[in-house]
């Protein structure tokens, strides 16, 4: 990025930053991420995939990232290309996007690689499509649960990373292979990260009530919270989402074997520090904990773990009490008491966060407060409808945020 030769910068708070600082503030920020979680139960074939991804924020350039986090093999992505969506698989052109200088890269098991910039003007609140070519065969990780369509074309046809769309004849509900799109923008202040499970990941965010599903409409509460910051007068900042539904903040003994390794200090590294220009994270976890097995002094000792490890990297931690759940025993709920008094308690989460986010207050039913909302109950007792989306986006002070 190109300084002007200005002697100083007068920031709002009154502060000066000096050329020399000036060149050290983040211009790439992550506006969009699909946490991976396991491989995916296909083998692609020379084929090409296309992933819609939603931006936050846009701005005069992307770079993407592609993980082989599970994979225990090299995987080699042979082509890759960005461009606007214009709706279902179809695009507004493309770019080609390089690796080091290249257009194929090849990321070793467990792996990760970012691009190199590819100049495309985007907006806030946008799709981008990300067209990847693979020769061979490849078993991608993926991010399970994208609520909305992504595309394929079948084995065997090659190459369409440039194609309009038509190629694009199979359709999957899941994210492959691409877990994080940054935007150069520096007139953004920074990226707020959602930490969680299912109600972060976004579970409930296509009911639109009984028998309504609004696919790809990109209504979770982060998705929402994000389009509020867009319409604000105030610095704007991205905003990432970092779910993955079925985890837990600690290691629980019950969790199902598909979210092993899962925990939120086992993904914290890849999953929110690797991300650019993190100032703030939303910390929405416990649910889970709970129905696991774990118990308070579990969940709070993962939660101190997490939270120092934000603070020494300066992000601020914004946490909500653990959420109604009707299935809780005695003991599950008394713990979700000692939990959130923890979390309650002055305001800032016993002196380990930046505010406290009480989701708990926003979505329990005010007859039965162990239960949800019956307005914004999805009928299974645990996630939110569109509405709780809504509601709990609403609820943030968005003064909160960095």
């Amino acid at each position: 990025m190109r300084i002007p030769a200005i002697l100083s910068i007068v920031l709002a708070a009154g502060a000066l930053l000096t050329p020399s600082a000036a060149a050290q503030r983040p211009v790439w920020f992550t506006s969009w991420a699909a946490s991976q979680q396991h491989l995916a139960p296909v083998t692609l074939h020379d084929q090409s995939l296309r992933m819609i991804t939603h931006l936050s924020q846009g701005g005069s350039a992307v770079r993407i990232r592609v993980q082989n986090t599970f994979g225990t093999r090299p995987l080699t992505v042979d082509r890759t290309t960005v461009g606007l969506s214009t709706g279902g698989a179809t695009v507004a052109g493309t770019r080609d996007v390089t690796f080091g200088g290249r257009r194929a890269v090849t990321i070793p098991a467990g792996g990760e690689v970012w691009s190199d910039r590819t100049s495309l003007t985007t907006g806030p609140d946008t799709d981008l499509a990300v067209s990847m070519y693979v020769s061979g065969d490849v078993v991608p990780g993926r991010h399970e649960a994208a609520f909305r369509e992504n595309y394929l074309t079948p084995p065997g046809s090659g190459s369409h990373t440039t194609d309009q769309g038509a190629a694009y004849t199979e359709k999957v509900q899941s994210t492959y292979l691409v877990s994080a799109v940054d935007v150069l923008n520096p007139r953004l202040t920074g990226t707020a990260v959602s930490f969680g499970s299912s109600v972060v990941d976004g579970v409930g965010s296509t009911n639109c009530g009984p028998g309504c599903t609004e696919l790809g409409t990109n209504k979770r509460w982060s998705d929402l919270l994000a389009r509020r910051v867009v319409a604000s007068s105030r610095p704007q900042i991205a905003v990432a989402n970092a779910g993955i539904n079925g985890t837990t903040s600690s290691v629980c003994p019950n969790s199902p074997a598909g979210v092993a390794g899962l925990d939120a200090l086992s993904r914290l590294e890849r999953d929110v520090l690797a991300l650019h220009g993190v100032t703030d994270v939303i910390y929405y976890y416990g649910t889970n904990d709970l129905a696991n097995g774990c118990t308070a002094e579990s969940i709070l000792t993962s939660y101190r773990a997490v939270f120092q490890r934000l603070r020494q990297a300066g992000i601020a931690v914004h946490v909500t009490p653990i959420t109604p759940r009707p299935g809780y025993s005695d003991q599950n709920n008394r713990d979700r008491n000692t939990v959130n008094e923890f979390v309650r308690r002055g305001g800032d989460c016993s002196d380990t966060c930046a505010s406290v986010q009480d989701f708990d207050q926003v979505l329990k039913d005010p007859v039965k407060p162990n239960s949800i909302d019956p307005r914004y109950d999805t009928g299974d007792g645990v996630h939110v409808n569109i509405a709780g989306q809504q509601a709990i986006a609403e609820y943030i002070a968005l003064e909160d945020l960095s």
